[in-house]
Order: C-alpha cells, then sequence, then structure tokens
C-alpha cells in the first residue's frame, strides 16, 4: 500500500487483472478513437481484458498519467507491466510483438 490510495485503486485493478487497458468509454462503448484502437486489436486477438473507464473516475484518469509516467489514454497494462499507449500497441500488433507478450506472460484468450 502507497500513501496514494488513487494508486492503490489503479495498482488494484492492474493486479486482479491479467489483461487491463485504461481507456475513455467501456470496451463496448469506446469513447474516443484512441481506446477504439486498442480495443479493436485486443478483440480482434480474441484477449480477455477489463476495460477501466476512467471517465467516470476523475481521480484514476488524472492518477493514471502520475503513476504509470505516461501522459495519454488509454493505458495497457499485461500481467502487472505497462505496456503503452495507442501507438505502441498498434506497432506491436502488426509486428507480432504484442502476440509474442501475451504469449510469453500466459494470457488467456477468450
Amino acid at each position: 500500500m502507497s500513501d496514494n490510495p488513487t494508486f492503490d485503486r489503479i495498482q488494484s485493478e492492474i493486479d486482479g487483472n491479467s489483461v487491463v487497458l485504461f481507456m475513455k468509454g467501456s470496451p463496448m462503448m469506446p469513447q474516443c478513437g484512441f481506446s477504439a484502437a486498442v480495443t479493436q486489436v485486443l478483440t480482434m486477438m480474441e484477449v480477455k481484458f477489463k476495460g477501466v473507464d476512467v471517465l467516470q473516475d476523475q481521480e484514476i484518469r488524472e492518477g493514471l498519467k502520475e503513476f504509470s509516467s505516461w501522459p495519454t489514454i488509454p493505458q495497457l497494462y499485461v500481467k502487472g507491466e505497462f505496456v503503452g499507449g495507442c501507438d505502441i500497441v498498434r506497432e506491436m500488433h502488426e509486428s507480432g510483438e504484442l502476440k509474442a507478450l501475451l504469449e510469453n506472460k500466459g494470457v488467456e484468450y477468450a
């Protein structure tokens, strides 16, 4: 536990799920193109993931940027490791690197 309750909540989501996408909107209804693009990649790959809607929680939305030292949303975490945002996830998907990462980490598919 840290001194920051928001960081604790973020860490709890990361620890409680193999794949977590902090995003704007939900996996069924993304509220920005970048969140939609990452959701589409994960859905196409049939990866089970939890979407956390940062638009529903201002503390998480702001705290996440400090937590990860990454200024933008969406943010993808796999087995506790920060992977990146939309551009990185798309590039990793296109190169096959994302599939390799998921397999190396033992992530379940739908």
